[in-house]
Formats: structure tokens, C-alpha cells, sequence
């Protein structure tokens, strides 16, 4: 599916650094040492420097102090706050169904975790006994709908025992079972990651309470 995610790449970056250098400075014809009288010289205007660098540095730092703007205080950051999770009713059609699928659906639907991973389950406008949500943005269960339409050549999806047919819609991934007698169809929103990890926790479920079909597509056995 188009919403797995692919393996990252990690590229490793590798910094040289140059040795150190060996310079020898040198001084008179020759590239000899510099004499006696030099090197007292040298080291009396050494002295003379060291003297004079600290308040030359002084100096400096009172004179930036003095003509530096005056710098703001920094604001603390202001914490957001999270918006609140809606828990209103998350709108779903709830179309007639024979007696067969309903019975079958409502069986389904009362053995439903109250979560799905971190998502709690939230109230439909219609079907209760037929539709459930979870979390904000919604992912819907939906029981007893049409059955999906896809070619043989169409890949299928085996999770934990339940087979499934996926294709994408406008702002979600559509899931639905293809070796069950009655048809569960989950949209995972686009913002949840890997939509056939969200299936997973309700396989079993599905399993207890809907019945599978003897002629399962190929695609849905185990190799």
C-alpha cells in the first residue's frame, strides 16, 4: 500500500582534520638562531606587551559596555495548549441489513474494544449496532456494507488470520474483509501511520464473530 512506510537511509558524514603543523622560525643569515642581544630584546618587548594587553582589553570591554544598545530580556516561551480531543459523534451512515448480517454485526459490535491502541472509542450518529468510532480524527468500523470490487491481480493484505482489501480515498485508507460472510470495512485517517497496524487489534474479534467464507480469494492464504 501506498502509506507503508519505506526503509530510511542514514548517511554517515566523515570530518578530516589536518595534523599538526612543524614550522621552526629561524632568524640571521643561514636560517641560525638569533643572538644573545635579540633574544633580550625580544623578551623585553614581550613583557612590555603583556603589560599593556590587559588594559588595552579593558579599555575595550568598558566602551562596548558603554555605547552597546540596551539588550531586551528574552520572554520565556509561552506553553501551547493542546487542543482537546473531540468527543462528539462522529457521523456514519447506517444502511438496512437483512437479518442474517445484522445479527452478525451486532455480535461484532459488543465485542469491540472500548480502544483501539490509544484511540478511545467515541459515539455515531447512526447504527450503533452496526458502526463504531475511535479517537479524533475518527477511525470508523463499519459492519455490513457492500463488498469490495478489485481485480485478481490486486494485492491483499493477511493480518493476524483476517484478510483485507485496501484503497485510498480522499483523506483516509480504506480496509475492508474479503473472507468474511458479512463485509467490515475500518478507514484509518491519513494521519495515523502504517493503517494495517490499526486493523491488527480487532482481528480477533472479528474472527470470534464473523464467519469466514469457504471460497476465500487466493490472495488470502498464508504462503
Amino acid at each position: 500500500m501506498s502509506r507503508l512506510p519505506d526503509s530510511p537511509e542514514t548517511t554517515t558524514a566523515r570530518h578530516d582534520v589536518p595534523g599538526p603543523g612543524n614550522d621552526t622560525a629561524t632568524d640571521g643569515a643561514g636560517g641560525a638562531p638569533a643572538g644573545g642581544r635579540d633574544r633580550s630584546n625580544r623578551g623585553a618587548a614581550l613583557i612590555a606587551t603583556a603589560v599593556a594587553l590587559p588594559a588595552t582589553v579593558l579599555a575595550g570591554v568598558l566602551a562596548f559596555n558603554q555605547f552597546a544598545p540596551d539588550q531586551p530580556e528574552t520572554e520565556p516561551n509561552s506553553m501551547t495548549t493542546p487542543t482537546p480531543l473531540s468527543t462528539a459523534p462522529v457521523e456514519m451512515a447506517a444502511p438496512a441489513l437483512a437479518e442474517r448480517p445484522a445479527t452478525v454485526c451486532r455480535a461484532l459490535l459488543s465485542q469491540l474494544p472500548p480502544a483501539i491502541r490509544e484511540l478511545p472509542q467515541r459515539p455515531v450518529t447512526a447504527g450503533s449496532e452496526q458502526n463504531a468510532a475511535y479517537g479524533d480524527p475518527a477511525l470508523t468500523v463499519a459492519c455490513g456494507g457492500p463488498a469490495p470490487t478489485f481485480a485478481d491481480t490486486d494485492k491483499l493484505w493477511l493480518v493476524n488470520r483476517v484478510c483485507w482489501y485496501g484503497s485510498e480515498a480522499a483523506d483516509s485508507t480504506v480496509l475492508s474483509t474479503v473472507d468474511r460472510e458479512t463485509t467490515v470495512t475500518v478507514r484509518v485517517p491519513d494521519g495515523y501511520d502504517q493503517p494495517l497496524q490499526w486493523v491488527s487489534p480487532i482481528s480477533e474479534t472479528i474472527i470470534a464473530t464473523v464467519p469466514s467464507v469457504d471460497d476465500a480469494p487466493t490472495g488470502c492464504r498464508p504462503e
